[in-house]
């Protein structure tokens, strides 16, 4: 089999499933990723872990800080002690919700796409009342570069003038 075979079949694998957890398996919040395809995973208890990435998901599925995953054990860890088995996305969340096998202690957790959903929702309820547009302070700030200080003191003196 190609290696882009494989990538189709790996990836509509992952998007088009919908199962329960297994025996074993359990649902696990993704905290970091620590290098060699090893992730830190917190599950609902708050203790975190390691666990692997199998070769079957390498350069196909992509995880990120946040996500939640299926895990399943591995007894001769000591400090691995799982292996992902499936990577959970938003349609796979709502279906374990409605099934009742979502975890209630991440229900509390804010994901980025809840975070996302609910800014939405603020600024449809908030664009009624107020559509300036020149206000910059909901502008996204970069992380990445220098923040430069502008003088406000200067350009007030020169409209003066």
């Amino acid at each position: 089999m190609s290696s882009a075979t494989k990538r189709k079949h790996v990836t509509k694998e992952v998007i088009e499933e919908y199962r329960l957890p297994q025996d074993g398996e359990q649902i696990v919040k993704v905290v970091g990723g620590r290098g060699n395809n090893l992730h830190e995973v917190s599950d609902p208890k708050g203790e975190t872990f390691l666990v692997s990435m199998p070769n079957k998901f390498r350069k196909n599925v992509w995880i990120k800080r946040g996500d939640f995953v299926f895990v399943s054990p591995i007894e001769e860890g000591d400090k691995v002690k799982g292996e992902i088995s499936t990577v959970l996305y938003k349609d796979q969340i709502k279906y374990l919700k409605s099934e009742g096998a979502w975890p209630k202690e991440f229900d509390e957790s804010d994901t980025p796409l809840d975070k996302l959903n609910q800014l939405s929702v603020k600024e449809e309820s908030e664009g009624s009342e107020c559509s300036d547009s020149d206000n910059d302070d909901d502008l996204f700030q970069n992380t990445n570069r220098p923040v430069y200080e502008t003088s406000s003191d200067s350009e007030e003196s020169s409209d003066n003038e």
